[in-house]
């Protein structure tokens, strides 16, 4: 029989990050590429107050420096316009297939005091006892979970201890305490990572994949993902013209 065991974990909180952009004029494929090549990248606001989108271009250099040791794309940003800071978080990031760099970025203009819903990855940490003593297997079967929180206590990861798992045994997503800031939106009854005994490892071809782990786009809980996906389909649109 599986048991379920209490895990501690950590929770990596996103560092203050602010970027200098700019509104831009510049539309269409030649007039974008043409901005690429002075060391500036386009992106878009979806603004949250006037509604629609922004079209804005940022240093190059200084968004790629802000990305650099980030585990998690989902990166609150502050947004220097021009002496006006705008929270938002970045919700999509086209890179180049071959260079790997970023050609484009699209960024929800949010409010401090609003709760987002975002997708964090989830780390295991320490040796299971049931690895360890017992010569069993562990395995992760979800390797992201959905919270809600305030945009400001965003974890960019979460750490999760299993040192404790012993063989057989399996931790779930309702053994997951992140404290009365975050609210776990996941199902309750999915399982984190596993224990499995070497025999059950053998028996069963394959190891078992993320369960519900979904692309991370942080979204507003306000506003519905259709209405994201509207924004972002009109800034390209209006960039294409």
């Amino acid at each position: 029989m599986r048991e379920s065991r209490r895990s501690q974990h950590r929770k990596n909180r996103m560092e203050k990050i602010k970027i200098k952009a700019e509104a831009r004029t510049e539309k269409g494929t030649g007039a974008v590429r043409r901005l690429r090549r002075t060391g500036m990248i386009p992106g878009s606001v979806m603004k949250m107050k006037k509604g629609g989108t922004e079209l804005i271009k940022l240093p190059a250099h200084d968004f790629m420096m802000a990305m650099r040791g980030h585990a998690s794309k989902q990166l609150l940003v502050t947004l220097d316009m021009n002496g006006t800071e705008v929270p938002a978080l970045m919700r999509e990031m086209q890179n180049d297939v071959l260079a790997g760099t970023p050609i484009h970025v699209d960024f929800s203009e949010v409010s401090l005091a609003e709760k987002v819903r975002v997708t964090v990855p989830l780390y295991l940490v320490g040796e299971a006892v049931g690895v360890k003593l017992g010569g069993g297997v562990l395995e992760q079967v979800l390797r992201t979970i959905e919270v809600d929180c305030l945009p400001t206590d965003i974890a960019e990861k979460f750490e999760v201890d299993v040192s404790k798992l012993g063989l057989d045994q399996t931790l779930f997503v309702r053994d997951l305490q992140l404290g009365d800031k975050q609210t776990i939106v996941t199902r309750g009854e999915l399982a984190v990572a596993v224990v499995k005994a070497p025999d059950d490892v053998a028996a069963t071809p394959g190891a078992a994949g993320a369960t519900e782990a979904t692309a991370a786009t942080p979204e507003v809980i306000k506003k519905g993902k259709e209405d994201e996906a509207k924004a972002a389909d009109a800034a390209k649109k209006e960039e294409k013209k």
